[in-house]
């Protein structure tokens, strides 16, 4: 397999710096060939458009991300449903950062399949906290055993300590962890609220990718 040349020649285990309220968009085809970033998938990737234009949108993926949750996030796709993920990626210089990801299909007139719209945001700690561990474990059962192994292992621990398939257990953790995130921030600039037991709490994760966050 030949070595991609943009991809960093060392992983350094920091996380790149950004500004968290800002969204992540890229565009590519139905193969994953990337078509289109905004300035933000730039600034924090590290890539600069030129870069990354024509190229498959799995350079940015981190080795720390086990593959299979990239096999169920494709499965999705190919089968035209929309889907979310907490993803690792790596950037130019081999940092990191963790964003949950809001994948759209773009279709055609006909309905045909002919690429996807990511939109990408940031986690809070208290997610990547609780996810990390059951990643880690995939991709240490993927080294040992496998791919295949490693799906198993998967499968059987969203059925069993879960209850959900993983899209809805990703829109549920994050949107569980960010309401309590932001109902402290509205504590900590109001103290009353706390009293009162009141704040008010916008849900779902629409209100997260269009509307103000922090």
């Amino acid at each position: 397999m030949i070595k991609n040349p943009l991809r960093p020649q060392q992983i350094i285990d920091e996380e790149i710096k950004w500004n968290k309220t800002q969204t992540i968009s890229s565009k590519t085809d139905a193969s994953g060939t990337i078509l289109y970033m905004n300035d933000t998938f730039e600034t924090v990737s590290e890539y600069n458009k030129i870069e990354l234009i024509g190229e498959p949108h799995s350079i940015i993926r981190h080795p720390d991300m086990p593959k299979v949750v990239f096999k169920v996030l494709w499965d999705n796709l190919k089968n035209k449903n929309n889907f979310h993920a907490i993803v690792k990626n790596l950037t130019r210089t081999g940092r990191y950062y963790w964003v949950i990801t809001d994948f759209t299909i773009d279709k055609d007139e006909k309905g045909n399949v002919t690429g996807y719209t990511g939109r990408r945001k940031a986690v809070p700690n208290s997610v990547i906290e609780k996810i990390k561990p059951l990643y880690e474990t995939l991709l240490n059962i993927e080294k040992v055993k496998g791919e295949a192994a490693s799906e198993l292992y998967f499968d059987a621990y969203l059925k069993e300590e879960i209850g959900k398939n993983y899209d809805d257990f990703v829109v549920d953790l994050f949107t569980e962890e960010s309401l309590k995130m932001e109902k402290q921030q509205q504590i900590d600039a109001n103290p009353k609220l706390e009293e009162n037991g009141k704040g008010k709490i916008k849900k779902g994760l629409n209100w997260f990718f269009f509307g103000d966050f922090l």
